[in-house]
């Protein structure tokens, strides 16, 4: 099997996990604006996603001269640390299914600035002491300050930013109701600036355009409560401070678990399991919501979702780079720390980029808003370069 063996390799490996792994949430948001429902979208992913995992592990995990590689592991007695790498993968995919129902409540920043948060402070604690403290600690709990730090501008950013649109729909309910006295809204040639009543398609962050993607959008959110969006985005990120903790003993057995003379999992070998458990999860729980679906959401069936083809291939491009992204995040974890491996739990950078980019997050918003939203991005920034510096070398 292939070992990183260098810190640069494993650096490496976090910063193309943290551009993949910050991508991915943004094209399953787009389908969902698009109007594809999550549970079809989740269903492509996840199939994707297993089959990154088995591409891994047939390739890295049997190529090189380091033993035992992912085939002589299938047959080991190593069926305790199995059940600590599947317990992630379970985890795992419980908060990646929450996430998607989050993304639609609380837009798609903070979720991931709220999940990274509560990963980090929690799994990276975890991480640190699994890891017999590898890891520097007088650089790495600072590095988990300034993403506690950004947990609480993130959701002040939520706050300010739902405000934002309550006030933009308020003015614009106004202004339509002014406008019926005199004429059709539908015949307006110009208003305020902030309506996006002109002519032609609305303007992103306008009340117009919010009307219009909620008409489009799957998953219908105006009159709900943003405590909804909120609760399931802190049960996400409670899963995701989990996951890597358990791969962590799965690779490792620091509880030593398995009998003597057996050998540790091997990174491979231990993300083929954790990615099968997600997989099987994701299938019950998706096929179940086809027929009795959440939060308000339209019945489907199987064989719609064998029929539904609209954004299928972005929906199996988002399971790929999740898939490589997980790999590659506990393929550096296992050279350098878990903990300093969390470090890609900054990729709210990278889809904070595609928020603003692709779906206009935060256009024409207060400059409160701005201000809050710099300095949450800002705190990130400074956290992954001091979880960055605290990586160790696995002895």
């Amino acid at each position: 099997m292939y070992m990183i063996e260098s810190k640069g390799g494993a650096i490496s490996c976090m910063l193309l996990a943290l551009l993949f792994l910050g991508t991915w949430p943004a094209i399953m948001t787009l389908t969902e604006r698009r109007g594809r429902l999550p549970q079809h979208t989740y269903l492509d992913y996840t199939i994707t996603n297993l089959l990154a995992a088995v591409i891994i592990a047939v390739t890295l995990g049997q190529i090189g001269p380091s033993r035992p590689n992912f085939i002589t592991q299938l047959s080991q007695d190593n069926w305790q640390s199995v059940m600590f790498a599947m317990a992630g993968g379970i985890v795992l995919s419980l908060g990646n299914l929450a996430t998607q129902y989050a993304w639609a409540f609380v837009g798609l920043s903070v979720t991931e600035v709220i999940t990274a948060s509560t990963t980090v402070v929690i799994g990276t604690t975890l991480n640190y002491f699994l890891d017999d403290r590898i890891n520097r600690a007088e650089v790495l709990f600072p590095g988990v300050a300034c993403f506690l730090i950004a947990v609480c501008f993130g959701s002040a950013v939520h706050k300010s930013n739902a405000a934002d649109n309550k006030s933009k729909l308020q003015g614009f309910k106004r202004l339509k109701n002014d406008s019926q006295q005199t004429t059709s809204s539908f015949q307006i040639e110009t208003g305020p600036a902030d309506s996006g009543l002109a002519k032609g398609k609305a303007k992103e962050g306008t009340a117009a355009y919010l009307i219009e993607l909620e008409k489009q959008r799957a998953i219908k959110v105006f009159g709900k409560s943003t405590i909804i969006g909120l609760a399931i985005t802190f049960f996400a990120g409670i899963c995701f401070s989990l996951f890597s903790p358990a791969f962590n003993l799965a690779t490792n057995d620091q509880w030593h678990t398995l009998k003597h003379g057996v050998p540790k999992l091997n990174v491979y070998t231990a993300f083929f399991y954790f990615s099968i458990s997600a997989f099987v999860l994701a299938l019950i729980l998706n096929i179940r919501f086809l027929y009795w679906p959440i939060l308000g959401l339209p019945k489907s069936s199987f064989r719609a979702y064998l029929n539904d083809w609209n954004g299928r291939g972005w929906s199996f491009l988002a399971g790929f780079l999740c898939g490589f992204g997980n790999g590659l995040q506990f393929m550096g974890g296992q050279a350098a720390g878990y903990a300093a491996a969390d470090a890609v739990q900054a990729l709210p950078l990278v889809s904070t980029f595609w928020g603003i980019l692709l779906f206009g997050e935060y256009r024409r918003s207060s400059r409160r808003t701005y201000v809050l939203l710099i300095s949450m991005l800002f705190m990130f920034i400074v956290a992954v370069a001091v979880l960055m510096a605290s990586s160790g070398h696995r002895k």
